[in-house]
């Protein structure tokens, strides 16, 4: 049974709450966050179980870690980067399956035999070394699962730019990626449509 009364939390509340292990709160909190942050994970694997298992995790660490949030960001945002850090630890210590960094909608991970397996770090640093606005749109994106509509909302831009935006990301980060990996017969795969 709920324990979920219909009291409309306020994100100050729910963070308090949360902070003074408030199940009521907890609850809202979860309740509210959870269908975006299932769409974010349901991203990177097609089996629910998993999906809902690193989503759980996710908000394990955002209730371990709610006291440190100080309202300098969204906190949809600071959740999504919770739950994204879960799915990473998760695909991190189960490596023999799959890596997991998805670059599209319909990119699939790839197997870890693959010539074409790149580690989240090196990416990263790849992502780092785009233009501020690209980066940005390529992280909000590809990593954190932001759709170009929310992304355009967010950054004061049209869907048009965001996706002008994650295209040249992507052209950047297959030439740097290629260009690190010069001796495999196939350039590593970093699709550039939208």
């Amino acid at each position: 049974m709920s324990i979920f009364t219909n009291k409309n939390y306020t994100e100050e509340d729910l963070v308090a709450g949360c902070a003074a292990n408030d199940r009521r709160a907890q609850e809202a909190l979860y309740r509210r966050f959870f269908p975006e942050m299932l769409r974010m994970c349901r991203r990177y694997t097609r089996d629910d179980d998993t999906a809902l298992e690193i989503l759980n995790n996710g908000f394990l660490r955002v209730f371990k870690k709610i006291h440190t949030f100080s309202f300098k960001g969204s906190l949809e945002g600071w959740i999504r980067r919770l739950v994204y850090h879960s799915m990473a630890d998760y695909y991190r210590d189960n490596a023999r399956y799959l890596h997991f960094l998805v670059l599209e909608d319909h990119d699939r991970p790839v197997q870890e035999s693959s010539h074409e397996v790149f580690y989240e770090e090196d990416i990263l640093k790849a992502v780092k070394t785009l233009p501020p606005v690209s980066q940005e749109v390529f992280r909000l994106y590809a990593i954190e699962g932001y759709s170009h509509a929310e992304i355009a909302e967010t950054l004061h831009m049209s869907e048009g730019t965001s996706k002008w935006h994650l295209s040249t990301a992507r052209q950047k980060l297959r030439e740097l990626l290629a260009h690190y990996y010069p001796n495999n017969k196939q350039s590593p795969k970093v699709n550039t449509a939208t």
